[in-house]
């Protein structure tokens, strides 16, 4: 199993419309094979900045979620919610 753990920022004027992609997104992946799970939270000192850490059963199958329509129908705009890049990282949990 993999974990999934990316920062995005938010325009300071955009956060609400951000968290509800974000939120889009997720209910997308939770019906995604191989999904596990979703957690989201908002920074306490800076709440532009929203993190999620989605756990998949393996590398192969989160690649090809986010090759898949149904990510690409649901991100569709996202570009103009960021004030930067969003950062990702891929962890290995450890059992």
């Amino acid at each position: 199993m993999i974990g999934v753990l990316t920062h995005h920022w938010a325009k300071t004027d955009k956060i609400d419309e951000a968290r509800q992609l974000l939120d889009r997104n997720g209910e997308a992946q939770s019906h995604a094979p191989g999904f596990v799970s979703r957690e989201t939270m908002v920074s306490l000192s800076d709440p532009s900045k929203i993190t999620t850490l989605v756990f998949w059963d393996s590398n192969d199958i989160y690649d090809a979620w986010r090759a898949s329509p149904e990510r690409a129908a649901v991100m569709t705009g996202a570009d103009v919610l960021w004030s930067q890049p969003g950062e990702s990282e891929r962890f290995e949990v450890m059992r």
